[in-house]
């Protein structure tokens, strides 16, 4: 439900049948976001700071990313509405100007080599590039020409090796449209190197390690295909677009039925900007999405968030993921962190006429049928359920260049009902979607370096290698609601094992139930959490923390343990359906041999595991 204080149109239910939301609505999200962050804006509007914890960058540049990342936002409110936001377009013109006077008071602090200012520097020259007819053009030359000079501080500049050399792409690229100071070396660095990161089927890592996750989409396809629409480099262009439409071809599996994107990754607290590229595919012609059901995913992720308090009641987007919750942050998120959510506007730069806005809403794959797809080359593996709406991502491969504290890395899965256990009073407590080795004194062995081994069809195989030199192998496959592993443990010493299930988490504590080798959380709206121990589990438990998760205060992770390094096989189960783990152990069979695990489920389908785990 909407809230109350949210002044949006009614909704449409003939256009829109599935979200009710229309570009009216769009429109009005963003006025209400730009309008609430006004009282924090310095005189002279260069300013923008909002309450809240502050970065490790300081004040000054905290007030600079809520100009920044707000004036994303305006720019695409702007050129949607052809330059008829006179207000907006005064408002930032002033803080253009103040901005860039160093006798203003409210300067922004220079370029220097890797500095936070280069990401907000990129936002900028995007806003300035989708606006020019009615900002860039208008201001006064003076301005025009200190505004060039400051975005100019990224020449001959330093930026870290990963979607930061997108920034000084997307940034010289603006300024050598408009006569500024540029290097071409600079500009075509940033796009040589994402070739280095690319891995298939649509998919880059952010960076020379392991990281996949939302940067792919809110990054780095954002800014080279934002970089061609400056550039007119057709050839590069169609380079894009394909990998583009290859990406979309999964990424639209990252969102449950009712909009809920996969909870994986950081930088989480920007939300729903990771709808940008499936704007982004319409606005290139690079999607494999119609047009219907690229508004239906965009408008139900903004609206799954606005029903959940996100903007709050004061207009605001918290450090968080529905309300405040920092351990979803990172030390760089400041106040004005989550408003890189203004990339998800970016659907107004397609007119009114265009069939995004026009044409009726139209179902995706997870509304009309259960849903498996595998992104090989990045050892994700996706599966998500019609009867509940559930996506669950199973992780084999995305490691964030391997911190073993990170936990929306080192899970074995991810959904998009559930979050992990983030907090540092439950960290490392590696429960929760995690199969530890535990030492004598209790220690939880850790997930670090993943290395691939297979990821095809509905199987995804890995391996990592715990702190004592434990090798422990871990298959998935997939059938329905269900995620049966296979864990094989090499080395294991005398230690024990220790597995955990999807943490549950609601505003209440759920129903926590315990049997023979298994164990289920249970919430109200009858979301479950189960494991169920098929083979090598000796017991089962159910652990319960607090005010450790983003999706609520009190939250329960059903395990189960065996006193016997070797192997293991586990029914993990996250489901909307009432689940009788029970009888489950019993229906389903497992037959074990030197060569292969086979898991024979009710229906009399089988997978079979090679022992070891398969090789690609």
């Amino acid at each position: 439900m909407i809230p109350p204080y949210l002044p949006l149109p009614p909704s449409d239910r003939v256009l829109s049948p599935r979200t009710g939301w229309t570009r009216a609505h769009w429109e009005a999200l963003a006025d209400h976001l730009l309008e609430a962050v006004t009282p924090y804006a310095s005189p002279g509007q260069a300013q923008i700071r909002l309450p809240g914890r502050a970065s490790w960058s300081g004040v000054a540049l905290d007030g600079l990313e809520g100009f920044a990342r707000t004036f994303l936002a305006a720019a695409f409110r702007i050129a949607g509405a052809r330059g008829d936001a006179p207000h907006l377009i005064e408002r930032y013109a002033r803080g253009l100007a103040a901005g860039t006077d160093p006798s203003s008071g409210e300067s922004w602090p220079v370029l220097t080599d890797c500095s936070q200012q280069m990401v907000e520097a990129a936002s900028i020259a995007i806003g300035l590039h989708e606006t020019r007819p009615w900002l860039w053009d208008k201001l006064d030359d003076g301005v025009r020409q200190r505004v060039a000079e400051w975005l100019g501080g990224f020449v001959g500049k330093h930026t870290w090796d990963n979607n930061w050399m997108l920034f000084q792409t997307v940034t010289e690229e603006f300024l050598k449209s408009v006569g500024g100071p540029y290097e071409q070396r600079e500009i075509d660095r940033g796009l040589e190197r994402i070739e280095d990161w690319y891995v298939g089927d649509g998919w880059y890592t952010d960076g020379g390690s392991r990281n996949f996750d939302y940067y792919c989409g809110w990054a780095l396809h954002l800014y080279p295909v934002l970089w061609s629409r400056m550039s007119g480099d057709t050839e590069r262009a169609v380079l894009y677009a394909r990998r583009l439409r290859e990406f979309l071809g999964t990424y639209r599996h990252f969102f449950g039925s009712d909009g809920a994107p996969i909870h994986h990754g950081r930088s989480l607290t920007y939300r729903f900007a990771a709808v940008a590229p499936v704007w982004l595919g319409a606005l290139a012609d690079a999607t494999p999405l119609s047009p219907g059901q690229t508004r239906k995913l965009a408008s139900s992720v903004v609206r799954h968030f606005v029903e959940r308090g996100a903007p709050s009641p004061d207009g605001l987007l918290s450090l968080g993921w529905y309300e405040p919750f920092l351990p979803a942050t990172q030390p760089y998120s400041g106040p004005a962190s989550p408003y890189w959510a203004s990339k998800a506007f970016l659907g107004l730069l397609l007119p009114p006429e265009h069939p995004v806005w026009t044409e009726r809403e139209q179902p995706l794959p997870i509304d009309e049928h259960d849903v498996t797809a595998a992104i090989p080359g990045t050892g994700l593996l996706l599966h998500g359920t019609r009867h509940d709406g559930i996506v669950r991502l199973l992780n084999h491969g995305s490691d964030h260049g391997a911190p073993p504290d990170d936990p929306h890395y080192a899970k074995l899965a991810y959904s998009t009902r559930t979050g992990p256990e983030a907090a540092e009073h439950a960290w490392p407590g590696d429960l929760d979607n995690h199969l530890a080795l535990l030492a004598a004194d209790g220690v939880p062995s850790r997930r670090t370096a993943i290395r691939p081994l297979s990821c095809g069809d509905a199987t995804a195989s890995s391996s990592h290698e715990t702190e004592t030199g434990a090798v422990i192998t871990t298959t998935s496959t997939v059938y329905g609601p269900w995620e049966i592993r296979v864990h094989e443990i090499a080395n294991g010493g005398a230690d024990t094992v220790r597995e955990g299930g999807y943490a549950l988490a609601d505003a209440s504590p759920p129903a926590l139930v315990t049997g023979d080798r298994w164990a289920l959380a249970r919430r109200a709206d009858g979301l479950t959490s189960a494991v169920i121990g098929l083979h090598g589990w000796e017991r089962a438990s159910l652990s319960r923390e607090v005010e450790s998760n983003a999706f609520g205060p009190h939250s329960a992770i059903p395990c189960l343990h065996s006193g016997t390094p070797g192997l293991h096989v586990s029914l993990i189960v996250l489901s909307g359906n009432e689940v009788h783990p029970g009888a489950l152990r019993e229906a389903i069979t497992v037959d074990v041999s030197d060569e292969a695990v086979v898991v024979s489920f009710p229906d009399g389908t089988s997978r079979t595991v090679p022992r070891g785990g398969p090789r690609g």
